[in-house]
């Protein structure tokens, strides 16, 4: 999951500003997630054996059945979220915990649920190495974090049969929620605005694919 040596070279920041090229030419323009893609280090989070792979655009396995998402679904996805500085954002799906540290980029207030146990412990050790340190949480991300709530922004990070209510429940007035929504081979990105406690919004953004989204109002239990 992560590079025998914690540095960042030149060429390192160099394969960077080249993928920051890439997601650029794919439609991202917000200059506060391309500036954030561009400052963390995507290959502290890939064993050493696999270090080529760290700047290519696309997803990467990290063990336990769960990937690393691709560079332009994370940017994707964070630019939907309009992040402000001082938001609190809930995340359901830590996995390796580099869309969590873009998001820190951001200067977003961040917590963060993983279901798998073995992920959540080894993640939370490796992000405060490399200078991170979101709020992290072992458990159902389905339910969201009631404890915590209300956020200004919620993102989900795996797919999902449909859209927990949950979640939305969670939001702020006016707050944001994307989730992948469809089935186990495509999902619709979907970006859905609190309007009040009984009316929401919802957009459909692009397709993608990505691994499901496990508990109680996932896929399974």
């Amino acid at each position: 999951m992560k590079a025998g040596t914690l540095t960042d070279t030149y060429r390192h920041k160099g394969l960077r500003n080249k993928l920051v090229d890439i997601i650029k030419s794919k439609g991202i323009k917000s200059k506060s997630v391309i500036e954030a893609v561009r400052k963390v280090p995507r290959h502290f989070f890939f064993d050493e054996a696999f270090l080529e792979h760290a700047y290519q655009d696309k997803a990467f396995p990290i063990g336990e059945g769960q990937t690393i998402s691709q560079p332009y679904t994370v940017a994707f996805q964070t630019e939907l979220l309009d992040i402000k500085k001082g938001d609190r954002v809930l995340e359901i799906g830590t996995g390796s915990g580099y869309q969590a540290c873009i998001l820190l980029e951001l200067e977003a207030l961040v917590y963060s649920i993983e279901y798998n146990q073995k992920l959540y412990k080894k993640t939370k050790g490796f992000l405060p190495e490399i200078g991170y340190n979101p709020h992290l949480f072992h458990g159902d991300g389905t339910n969201g974090l009631p404890s915590f709530a209300p956020f200004d922004k919620i993102i989900v990070t795996a797919g999902a049969p449909s859209i927990p209510q949950k979640l939305i429940d969670q939001l702020v007035i006016g707050g944001i929620l994307v989730i992948p929504v469809g089935d186990d081979n495509v999902q619709s990105m979907m970006r859905i605005r609190k309007l009040s406690n009984t009316e929401i919004e919802k957009e459909s953004h692009n397709y993608f694919c990505f691994v499901p989204l496990l508990g109680k109002y996932g896929w399974r239990n």
